[in-house]
């Protein structure tokens, strides 16, 4: 789905001047504070992908997703009350004198409804453009100076067009203002999911009177906008999970962290050296504060292209954990498979984080032609890490511990021996902390857990 890589392109052109002082007469009635429950009722089906979210929708409906939604209520919607249709409230209007080159848009008005359209080849000397119904191949004849030069042929257009007053089967129209720009993968797309839609209606509903393109878009032109609506979402969707985080140095930021404690350290280093697809990291590119003669690390390269910086994710092995770091949650699951097929039993798994760190992005950023990229600051880094090793670690008081032979560490401190099983283990993990492994700096106040678990 483009939509997730191109800005979404909306616009709105100018309305004829009759057709543009009677859309603002229907504007007004639709405004009478009789008439607002309809007004509510209608919208809610136009813009229902928003009103649903409410306050907590990452998208604002566009400027002329809400224009085409107004359009939908002034000419198209049937009010649920009893009351006439704000067309036939218009016609029967006694109180004011309304033009009769106001009043011959109003049948046109009545029988158009949103349409999504391509826009065709101009044609040598013709002052009219050219639009093709996807739906049911229906032309329409607009004027040329109706569309800007940079709506190219082949462009895709949801909107609205009036067939211009006179003969009801001329391909002559007007646009209605409002315009929603979309590729032709995108509009293909938007076709054949309101296709879909409009089948299970049929189908539940027992009756193939849909079938006619023109009436149905009549009918239920809100299914065109909310469908529309619906791929902006699964679009931002889609640009938020494209979005590549990077370390102030460039690299990959491995956001995507896995701990799992351990008692075989032999057994798990030399089974991860023998792991397919995996690499020593030899020298080690570590700082620790006191050093660990327990510490391995392993790289697992970026397809097709080994090099030093280009890995997909990290394994570091100590004494009593080990470690994994990679970038996305589906790697992380391949990965965890992995690690159970090899070591089974031998790993318990402690605890994992795959959100990245909290960042305000604009939806104009992520609809940049390329993925976005968020750098990463090693102060967020540790924020983000300090908060996972927090959650971890405090639990991992009152839970088994293979190296203390299933006991609990809060249960071993009750006695000296378990005491100084528990303060050393600690001590081991303070040396190879995560934060140290990552960017040479501490992550976690272990005083904090000496505490807890209490040590002191």
């Amino acid at each position: 789905m483009k939509l997730a890589n191109e800005r979404v392109a909306a616009r709105s052109v100018p309305i004829v001047k009759e057709l543009d002082s009677l859309l603002s007469r229907l504007d007004h009635l639709a405004m009478v504070p009789g008439f607002a429950p309809q007004r509510r009722l209608a919208f809610a089906r136009a813009l229902q992908v928003y009103a649903e979210l409410g306050p907590q929708s990452p998208l604002a409906p566009l400027p002329e997703e809400v224009a085409l939604a107004d359009l939908l209520l002034y000419a198209d919607f049937y009010p649920e009350d009893g009351q006439l249709t704000l067309i036939e409230q218009l016609r029967d209007v006694i109180t004011e004198h309304i033009p009769e080159e106001e009043r011959v848009w109003l049948d046109s008005l009545k029988h158009s409804y949103i349409d999504l359209v391509e826009v065709r080849p101009s044609q040598p000397g013709s002052r009219r453009r050219q639009l093709r119904s996807i739906g049911n191949g229906r032309v329409y004849e607009i004027p040329g100076d109706s569309l800007d030069r940079s709506i190219e042929t082949g462009q895709m257009l949801l909107t609205r067009l009036v067939r211009e007053p006179g003969d009801p089967e001329s391909p002559l129209a007007v646009l209605a203002g409002p315009l929603l720009l979309l590729s032709a993968e995108d509009a293909r797309t938007l076709y054949e999911e309101t296709g879909a839609e409009r089948r299970e209606m049929e189908v539940v509903g027992g009756s193939f009177e849909l079938g006619d393109w023109p009436e149905f878009a009549k009918r239920f032109g809100h299914i065109l906008l909310r469908n529309f609506a619906r791929m902006r979402f699964a679009a931002l969707v889609e640009a938020v999970g494209e979005i590549r985080y990077r370390t102030p140095e460039g690299l990959p930021h491995f956001y995507v962290m896995a701990l799992y404690e351990h008692h075989e350290y032999t057994f798990i280093a030399g089974g991860m050296a023998e792991l397919e697809g995996w690499r020593e990291e030899s020298p080690l590119r570590i700082n620790v504060t006191a050093g660990s003669k327990k510490l391995r690390r392993f790289l697992f390269p970026a397809k097709g292209d080994a090099a030093e910086g280009a890995e997909q994710a990290r394994i570091t092995v100590t004494a009593t954990e080990l470690y994994v770091e990679c970038d996305s949650r589906e790697r992380l699951d391949v990965i965890k498979h992995s690690l159970a097929a090899a070591f089974g039993f031998s790993l318990h798994f402690r605890g994992e984080v795959m959100q990245p760190p909290a960042r305000q992005v604009t939806t104009e950023e992520l609809s940049t032609q390329q993925p976005l990229t968020v750098v990463v600051s090693h102060e967020e880094d540790r924020a983000l890490l300090n908060a996972f090793l927090e959650t971890v670690y405090l639990e991992w008081a009152d839970r088994e511990s293979p190296v203390l032979g299933g006991e609990t560490p809060r249960h071993a401190v009750r006695t000296s021996a378990g005491q100084a099983q528990v303060a050393g283990l600690i001590d081991d993990m303070e040396r190879c902390d995560f934060g140290l492994l990552r960017s040479g700096v501490a992550a976690f106040d272990y005083n904090k857990l000496r505490a807890h678990v209490g040590l002191c």
